[in-house]
């Protein structure tokens, strides 16, 4: 997938300016973050926040020891008869699918949810080797159907109202337009079937891997998983290396605070178990089962203070209460991970040159960080982030020489005592009757989309001091 991540403020402008999107994430608003908070109150607070301490463990177990618990999965997936191939980047995935396509004469692939097949670019790749990828997630179907990458990794066609779903439909379907939705499902469903009963390769994800079993973990909530696994006489689950966990008991765990943390569901529709190919005696299942076990940049954070990031389980719940993401919308990220996830991820995968704004692009209140199933310090991780761009010199000059005139004013407390009290009341000014600025010098930003209120003309200190006195 293209990287468009350098575009973040041009992007998010359009976002903010295009108003179907904007009433479609005002209606996405804060839907599942009720239905986590519903879920949280129904399991127990603190049973919930136990939940997320024992998860957060498991994934700080398993990376601790990641290439011990790799090659124990390596291991027991190659005795249940699946192969395990490794792969260092994008270039390597793709390179990879291909050849097994031709070692099998493979010709159309049904595609689970897949973020990896996402950072590769992998759908391109087999339709210019003549295979023909379907997705059959309804979400990835409506957004293949429109040529256009994933708004959110756990609902990627949420920035589209169902009108533009049934003109979408029209256009590939060549039916009668729909418009109600329960309609538009069951004709998806429909021109998926045939998809489904025709294809000779199954492509998934996997949202874990366990060691102990050498078994593919896969949560759906629409069934496609199950026939992409199944049916298809050869299946490849892609997924990157960080997703191991060493037992079916930290599955059971991480199974219970996923859903809850993703949709609010206590468990999801669909909850699979890949243990290799099909055996005798089986009555379905694939006749050759590939794993793809990706790096692509993760084993750089491996020991480094950005280590923590690998914990993620992909839940979506970070982006779900981001108030910058629910402003903007997950495209203007331009890449496959947005949010505050993908503010981390993006620059680290692909490099922080690649990617300047997205660790601006936060407003660091925490709510992802409260909100994270395995507890990733998402806040501390971008501030470490903005940290390696001044450092590095990335960001405009502008800013780095208000940073030092802040910081040489700020070490000196008289000096930064002075400064606020006259900015302050320059403000004040400023505000007039109305008491507010509806423009900001130096700061335009602030006050493009909105005024910004005007304080009273003393500084904190003056105030706390009043206070004390009376």
């Amino acid at each position: 997938m293209r990287i468009q991540s350098m575009q973040f403020k041009a992007r998010a402008h359009g976002a903010l300016a295009d108003a179907r999107l904007q009433s479609v994430l005002k209606r996405f608003g804060s839907g599942f973050v009720d239905k986590r908070a519903a879920a949280r109150e129904a399991y127990g607070v603190g049973a919930f926040e136990a939940l997320r301490d024992a998860s957060a463990a498991i994934r700080d177990r398993a990376l601790g020891n990641l290439d011990v618990w790799l090659l124990r999965f390596e291991e027991q997936a190659t005795r249940s008869g699946a192969t395990v191939i490794w792969a260092r980047d994008a270039a390597e995935i793709r390179r990879h699918v291909l050849e097994i396509c031709a070692r099998h004469g493979l010709k159309k692939a049904i595609k689970s949810k897949s973020m990896v097949s996402e950072e590769a670019g992998l759908n391109e790749a087999l339709e210019a080797r003549g295979i023909t990828p379907v997705e059959t997630d309804l979400g990835e179907y409506i957004i293949q159907l429109a040529k256009e990458p994933p708004s959110h990794i756990i609902a990627p066609a949420i920035h589209k109202v169902k009108e533009q779903v049934a003109d979408l439909f029209v256009e590939h379907h060549h039916r009668p337009r729909l418009t109600d939705t329960e309609a538009l499902t069951r004709e998806a469903r429909e021109m998926l079937r045939g998809h489904f009963l025709s294809a000779d390769l199954g492509i998934s994800g996997g949202n874990f891997l366990v060691a102990e079993t050498g078994s593919v973990a896969i949560v759906t909530n629409e069934g496609n998983g199950r026939m992409v696994t199944t049916l298809p006489k050869v299946h490849v689950a892609i997924t990157g290396i960080e997703k191991v966990i060493p037992t079916l008991e930290d599955l059971s765990t991480l199974n219970r605070v996923l859903p809850r943390s993703a949709t609010g569901q206590d468990i999801s529709n669909y909850f699979t178990i890949v243990t290799g190919p099909r055996r005798e005696g089986d009555l379905d299942g694939p006749e050759h089962m590939y794993v793809i076990l990706v790096d692509a940049g993760r084993t750089r954070l491996v020991g480094s203070d950005m280590q923590q990031m690998l914990r993620c389980i992909r839940c979506g719940a970070c982006m779900n209460h981001c108030p910058v993401f629910q402003t903007v919308g997950g495209h203007a990220y331009g890449w496959v991970y947005p949010g505050p996830m993908g503010s981390v991820l993006t620059p680290v995968y692909n490099g922080i040159e690649n990617a300047l704004d997205l660790p601006q692009a936060a407003t660091l209140c925490g709510a992802c960080e409260v909100a994270c199933p395995v507890k990733i310090p998402l806040p501390e991780l971008l501030r470490t982030l903005r940290e390696r761009q001044m450092q590095a010199g990335l960001r405009p000059w502008r800013e780095r020489a208000g940073f030092r005139l802040w910081a040489f004013a700020a070490t000196r407390p008289r000096l930064y005592a002075l400064a606020t009290r006259i900015a302050v009341r320059a403000l004040r000014l400023m505000g007039g009757a109305k008491g507010r600025i509806s423009r900001l010098p130096l700061g335009s930003g602030w006050t493009l989309g909105r005024d910004m209120p005007a304080p009273e003309g003393r500084t904190f200190r003056e105030l706390y001091a009043s206070r004390r006195k009376a």
